[in-house]
């Protein structure tokens, strides 16, 4: 149960505080030209559009550091789609009983 709560917060959580930020800020529209682009950022890599809109700057853009956290949020991302699969492999591979 406890398992499923984290997913869940790790699912929703990036997606709201982005969706918050978008709604409440304007974050979003200066570091982005489009709306479409924040928009697949939010359905698919949440994290890094997250870290992309707290660290981008107007003048620069993302640099140095930023960067890093940019590449920290896809992690993350690819952390959170990699982790059903492993689950469901190891679930597969328990003995029924």
């Amino acid at each position: 149960m406890g398992c499923c709560l984290v997913a869940v917060l790790l699912i929703i959580g990036p997606r709201f505080a982005l969706f918050m930020t978008w709604v409440f800020t304007s974050l979003v529209s200066r570091a982005f030209e489009t709306f479409l682009l924040p928009l697949v950022g939010l359905v698919f890599l949440p994290w890094t559009t997250l870290f992309y809109v707290v660290v981008y700057t107007p003048n620069d853009g993302v640099t140095g550091i930023g960067w890093l956290f940019v590449i920290l949020g896809f992690l993350f991302d690819l952390g959170s789609y990699s982790s059903g699969g492993r689950e469901q492999r190891r679930r597969q591979q328990r003995p029924a009983y």
